[in-house]
């Protein structure tokens, strides 16, 4: 969607971007906008965004003649009607549309989610803490949209600013406190959260991810770091203390900081006092405050992740009480570090992990409790960062025991090239096997392991679809490791060829 909401006030266009020059009128009065110039309508503002794909100023000429009675640009055009000249184009569209959907961010307070792993999680214990403690909060993340009464499968970790603007209005009619919200650097950098004022700002940590969009470090990590531009004067910013990389940003953060860690001082600390297969337990420190919290998400990246909800609870005002009840009521999320229980003598695990880092977290966290073998099932995305494969490679490498590479979303490319990309990576490539297809790969790891190993299966977590050449297949890791330990019949037909070739 491009297209803003319309049922609040006119918004002056003058009064909103007090930057902007005006070609062909003093002011505008905004009733709706839309970046799409196949969308538009009588009435329109028409913003011409400039995309990876297509620049918007070239359309502009269509979006008058379907109507449109303004043009936000970032260039004078000759078009017969008011055009509003921006530094920015991007970041217009996301004010605008906050302005046109009533600035709910005033009126509810909004909470800003980041950083490379742990995101998803993050958003949905602080939005669990605020709910413990009676609060009605929106959360929007990787897997659904909650706008307070209804939830919707997510498209995007974070959606375009005309439907996040929708979504927090959507929130506020419903009566919510808050909102959490996931934020991708994608996000961020095209501007899609601008015109919103966090209340607070959560970092998770920094790490290496989509350099085949950002193209350096320095790039991604600064996208990240721009969400502290939107904080609120009074709003808190909340790092991760045992990521280096995160505290490098805490000086330029012009506002309060508050830090979190498992292994150095912090303003809130964590003790971790016992770790299983199923549950861990911690003791959580923030000044004076002791509690014991136990959860079933383990590792001590979930114990960050708790953290930072803790110190937005803090911030909130909320008692510690009332805070480890609504980390504890977070028993799993969907392909985070996903406990599959059949009746197995070995633990499966289904996880997101699909970045050199995350997959290190993941397998270091499940050495902790194997006595036996660490059984690793993963692959390399396509059409996305191609040198984070062969570190994949070498973590796994080290980490585990075996290694079974397989189809992850191959998209566009062949998936052979990934693979052997992948296996680039290992110093003895004849620990490696190559299994394409992947509910074949899911099955051989699960074949092989016997009573005290573990099996990861690592990479597209909760996807129900595999992108391959441009089709979406059904298939969900975690349904595929069920049928598999049920000993039902596998759905593929592929998945019952358990020959595993070494490449």
């Amino acid at each position: 969607m491009s297209r803003s909401s319309s049922y609040r006030e006119p918004v002056s266009l003058r009064e909103l971007f007090v930057e902007a020059r005006f070609c062909g009128a003093a002011d505008v009065a905004a009733r709706r906008c839309t970046s799409d110039s196949r969308t538009c309508r009588a009435g329109d503002v028409f913003v011409a965004v400039r995309g990876t794909q297509a620049d918007g100023h070239d359309f502009a000429d269509e979006a008058v003649a379907r109507g449109a009675v303004a043009v936000v640009a970032e260039r004078p055009l000759s078009l017969g009607v008011p055009v509003c000249v921006v530094p920015d184009t991007r970041e217009a569209l996301g004010r605008l549309c906050q302005a046109l959907a009533g600035d709910p961010s005033r009126t509810l307070r909004a909470i800003g989610v980041t950083g490379t792993n742990g995101k998803t999680t993050t958003t949905r214990l602080i939005a669990s803490v605020l709910d413990a403690a009676g609060y009605h909060a929106a959360r929007l993340d990787t897997l659904e949209y909650f706008d307070g009464e209804q939830a919707a499968p997510a498209e995007l970790t974070t959606p375009s600013a005309p439907v996040l603007a929708d979504w927090l209005a959507r929130a506020v009619d419903a009566g919510c406190s808050h909102a959490v919200v996931e934020v991708s650097s994608h996000a961020i950098d095209q501007r899609r959260i601008a015109g919103i004022e966090l209340s607070a700002a959560c970092l998770t940590n920094l790490r290496r991810d989509h350099l085949d969009y950002h193209e350096t470090l320095r790039n991604y990590h600064a996208a990240k770091s721009r969400i502290f531009h939107q904080l609120r004067p009074d709003g808190i910013a909340v790092v991760n203390g045992d990521d280096p990389t995160s505290l490098e940003y805490a000086p330029l953060i012009p506002c309060g900081v508050l830090s979190v860690a498992v292994h150095r001082s912090a303003n809130v600390t964590a003790e971790v006092l016992e770790r299983t297969k199923s549950e861990q337990t911690f003791l959580l420190t923030a000044g004076e405050m002791t509690a014991v919290v136990r959860t079933t998400i383990i590792g001590d990246h979930h114990v960050e992740n708790c953290l930072i909800a803790a110190a937005v609870g803090l911030a909130e005002g909320i008692d510690l009480a009332t805070i480890v009840r609504g980390l504890e009521n977070v028993r799993s999320v969907p392909g985070r570090l996903e406990r599959i229980e059949c009746g197995q003598p070995f633990g499966v695990y289904v996880d997101y992990a699909h970045t050199p880092d995350a997959l290190a977290v993941a397998l270091s966290t499940l050495r902790q409790v194997t006595a036996g073998r660490v059984i690793c099932v993963f692959g390399a995305g396509g059409d996305r960062d191609s040198t984070k494969r062969a570190p994949m490679g070498r973590v796994v490498e080290q980490a585990a025991d075996v290694a079974i590479i397989t189809n992850d979303n191959p998209r566009h490319e062949d998936p052979r090239s990934i693979a052997a990309a992948v296996l680039q990576g290992f110093e003895r490539p004849a620990m490696a096997s190559y299994v394409p297809d992947r509910e074949a790969a899911i099955c051989a790891a699960l074949k092989q392991a016997t009573a005290d190993d573990c099996v990861l299966i690592a990479g597209r977590g909760h996807e129900p679809l595999q992108s391959i050449g441009g089709q979406q297949i059904p298939l969900d890791d975690r349904d595929v490791a069920r049928r598999f330990l049920y000993n039902l019949e596998p759905a593929s037909p592929y998945a019952s060829l358990m020959t595993v070739s070494n490449s």
